[in-house]
C-alpha cells in the first residue's frame, strides 16, 4: 500500500510539473508553442520528415503527396509550419516539398548569422536531393518569393512557375517597416503592417514572445546578414529576362510589402499575373487561407497550359 502510495504521489507531481510547463510554454513562448503545432499538423496530414545534406549543414524537409512537385517556402523568421493550412488542400494532386530554410526550424546553422547564401544553397541542396531531374512550382511568401525568384532567373531549366506571395526579389519600398521591434508597442506596429484592420486582436503576451524574437530568433539572424543582401537583389533589366511564367498573389491588406511593391514587379514581369487577395495581409496563407487555396489553385492550373 505504502508503495502504492509513493507511486501515486511521484505520477501527480510529474503531471503537476508538465501541466506547469505547458502553462509557462503557453503564456511565455506562445509562438513556439504554435510553432511546434502547426508543424505537428504537417506530419498528420501525411508529410514525412527528411535531412537534406547543405553546405551549412542538414536541412529538414516535409515531403508528401503525389503528381507535379509543388515546393512551398515560407519567410523569414517563420517555418516549415506557416502553409500547415494548404497542404492538406495540395496533398491528393500535389507531391509536396516544404522546407525549413537554413537557420530556421530544424534547418541548419541553428546559431550565428544567417547568410541569405546559406538560405540559396540550402533550397537548391534540397531540389538537388529529391527533385534532380525534374521540373518544379516554386510557391514563396516573403524572403521564400525572393529564393523563389532568384532560382527561376538563374536556373530556368529547373522552375516550370514560381509564385510569388507578398514577396520578391527588388527593392522595397516600405522605408517605415517595423521589422525587429524592441517593445509592445512596436510589435503591435508591426502585426498591423502584416494583417488586416479586422483580423482578430493579437493579445499583449504574444507581442511581448516577438520582441523577444525580434532579439533572439531566426529573423533577427537573418537581419544581421543585411548589408550582404543587395547582392541578390534584381533591377528591372533582369527581371525582363525571366523565361519562367510567375503568378504574383497580393494580400491588398499588407503594409509590410505593400501592393505598390506587387505592381513594380507586376510591369517588369514579361509573362507575369497579379491576383489581389482583399481581407489578407502578409501571410495570406494563415490569415485566408481559403481565398489563398483557391488563388493557387488557379495558379497551378494556369501552369499546366
Amino acid at each position: 500500500m505504502r508503495a502504492r502510495m509513493i507511486v501515486l504521489i511521484a505520477i501527480v507531481a510529474v503531471v503537476a510539473a508538465a501541466g506547469a510547463w505547458a502553462g509557462w510554454m503557453l503564456r511565455y513562448r506562445p509562438l513556439t508553442v504554435f510553432a511546434w503545432q502547426t508543424r505537428l499538423a504537417l506530419r498528420t496530414s501525411g508529410l514525412r520528415k527528411v535531412r537534406v545534406a547543405a553546405p551549412a549543414g542538414p536541412q529538414t524537409v516535409f515531403v508528401g503527396g503525389s503528381g507535379p512537385v509543388v515546393v512551398l517556402l515560407h519567410g523569414a523568421g517563420d517555418t516549415a509550419g506557416t502553409w500547415f493550412k494548404v497542404v492538406p488542400e495540395l496533398m491528393g494532386s500535389r507531391t509536396l516539398i516544404v522546407p525549413d530554410l537554413a537557420g530556421h526550424g530544424d534547418s541548419a546553422p541553428r546559431t550565428g548569422p544567417i547568410d541569405f547564401k546559406d538560405v540559396m544553397e540550402g533550397v537548391e541542396a534540397v531540389l538537388d536531393a529529391l527533385t534532380p531531374r525534374q521540373k518544379v512550382v516554386l510557391v514563396g511568401n516573403s524572403l521564400g518569393a525572393w529564393v523563389a525568384m532568384l532560382i527561376a532567373q538563374r536556373n530556368p531549366e529547373r522552375v516550370s512557375l514560381a509564385v510569388c506571395v507578398d514577396g520578391g526579389a527588388i527593392r522595397g519600398s516600405n522605408l517605415h517597416a517595423r521589422v525587429l521591434p524592441r517593445n509592445r508597442h512596436e510589435a503591435r506596429e508591426s502585426v498591423e503592417q502584416t494583417r488586416d484592420r479586422r483580423s482578430p486582436h493579437v493579445p499583449d503576451f504574444v507581442l511581448d514572445d516577438i520582441v523577444r524574437q525580434a532579439h533572439q530568433g531566426s529573423l533577427a539572424r537573418f537581419a544581421a546578414t543585411e548589408a550582404t543582401m543587395n547582392h541578390y537583389l534584381l533591377d528591372e533589366a533582369q527581371l525582363r529576362e525571366i523565361a519562367v511564367p510567375v503568378r504574383l498573389i497580393w494580400g491588398r491588406s499588407d503594409r509590410l510589402v505593400p501592393l505598390d511593391y506587387a505592381a513594380r514587379m507586376h510591369a517588369a514581369l514579361p509573362s507575369a499575373e497579379l491576383v489581389v487577395l482583399d481581407g489578407c495581409g502578409h501571410v495570406p496563407q494563415l490569415e485566408c487561407p481559403a481565398a489563398f487555396v483557391a488563388a493557387l489553385r488557379n495558379a497551378l492550373e494556369l501552369e499546366k497550359k
